[in-house]
């Protein structure tokens, strides 16, 4: 079985993930959420400087490309470093393309999670990351078989609960649900095998 993904899937992976994974953070941006991750830390930086979240989320991938390109490979590396350039663009310069005035706070979380969720997976899927914590999540994963999405909800979390020095305790609380949202989907899709059928069966 042919498992390689062409050219264009993965460069329409790259741009389709990037794509949803910062509208989530634009969901979340919008009420005053946080996520997880990276990401997660770079809406906290935010929020006690004057740094745009692009600025910050691509200086705090700069030291994990290492870790990438030595336990990686470079195809890795260079599709991570391309897709946290795109988010870190898009995040910072889509309000010229799309404006959320009113959003329910508790659809943010859920949506915002969701997309954030899904654009990781698709990117996962495809062999690449959004650098930082994806990049160990991946790693640990491939290493020693602990999966992603459990390595990823651990991290998130933690990077939310730091934010309850500077956020209100309802915002955290969505916070949560929306890195639970993400990290689930992540957990009960990204599974190595789980959607290969097994030796001496087939599907139908």
């Amino acid at each position: 079985m042919d498992t390689e993904h062409s050219l264009f899937e993965n460069l329409f992976a790259l741009l389709l993930g990037s794509a949803l994974v910062s509208l989530g953070v634009i969901f979340f941006n919008q009420v005053g959420l946080l996520t997880g991750g990276t990401a997660g830390l770079a809406i906290f930086i935010t929020k006690v400087s004057n740094f745009s979240f692009g600025q910050v989320f691509f200086a705090l991938n700069l030291p994990f490309y290492c870790l990438s390109a030595t336990r990686m490979g470079w195809r890795f590396t260079i599709n991570t470093f391309v897709a946290v350039v795109i988010v870190s663009l898009a995040v910072d310069y889509l309000h010229h393309v799309i404006q959320l005035k009113d959003i329910h706070p508790i659809y943010a979380a859920f949506i915002g999670g969701g997309l954030i969720g899904i654009g990781l997976l698709v990117i996962f899927r495809h062999r690449m990351s959004l650098g930082g914590f994806n990049i160990l999540a991946l790693f640990l994963q491939e290493r020693f078989g602990i999966r992603a999405g459990k390595v990823q909800m651990a991290l998130d979390c933690t990077i939310v609960v730091m934010s309850l020095f500077i956020v209100h305790w309802w915002l955290i609380a969505l916070s949560v649900l929306g890195a639970i949202v993400t990290n689930l989907i992540l957990a009960m899709n990204h599974k190595p095998g789980r959607y290969q059928p097994k030796a001496g069966k087939c599907s139908g």
